[in-house]
């Protein structure tokens, strides 16, 4: 199975409503694409992929390799074949200040770089986040965008946080086409990313 012929911008939408990091991803139209749910009380990350909220069907698991996620990197697979499509790998120390993710397929070939835009964004983010009552707000503001790269070069894919109280709206467009099977990857990849940035303020 891979993510295709979706119409695009996807939007990710939290829901407040729970504990977990769950959210909703819609397309242009409204129409369901998947719902995430990232597990509670692990160690190490474990995020399922299902095909909307009523979780009737597992379709990508994501996981942690190591419960520290310093340099971690995380295996993107199917759940019904056990295919595995590849995997996101952290950046270390330089993700402290813009966040940076190298994406590699099955092989472990490194296909793509997904990159933070602005470092300022992310700074003035925990600067002003910090402030009573005034942090709360700065999700309508400070919203940091990432772009997806090519090891050809190319930008692929731009996800956005969208203005929203607690940040909790992200959209993610397609610049230019690309082959389904590194579409899922990249796909799969941002959904990690996104419960890791957003995790991180």
């Amino acid at each position: 199975m891979v993510l295709n012929n979706l119409n695009y911008p996807l939007d990710f939408k939290f829901k407040i409503t729970t504990l977990a990091s769950d959210f909703n991803i819609t397309d242009r139209n409204g129409n369901y694409v998947a719902y995430v749910r990232q597990k509670m009380f692990k160690l190490k990350e474990d995020v399922i992929v299902f095909n909307d909220e009523s979780k009737s069907k597992e379709l990508f698991r994501i996981r942690a390799n190591q419960w520290i996620d310093f340099n971690a990197s995380y295996s993107l697979s199917e759940i019904a074949t056990g295919r595995n499509f590849g995997r996101m790998a952290r950046k270390g120390m330089r993700s402290f200040w813009k966040a940076s993710y190298d994406v590699l397929d099955a092989n472990d070939q490194p296909k793509f770089k997904i990159q933070e835009d602005s470092a300022w964004v992310r700074f003035f983010d925990h600067l002003v986040g910090e402030i009573p009552l005034v942090g709360a707000f700065t999700g309508y503001f400070l919203n940091p965008s990432y772009t997806v790269t090519g090891i050809d070069g190319k930008e692929y894919f731009k996800l956005k946080k969208m203005p929203s109280f607690f940040g909790r709206r992200f959209q993610l467009d397609r610049l230019i086409d690309i082959d389904d099977e590194e579409e899922s990857l990249v796909i799969l990849s941002l959904l990690m990313m996104t419960l890791l940035e957003r995790a991180r303020g």
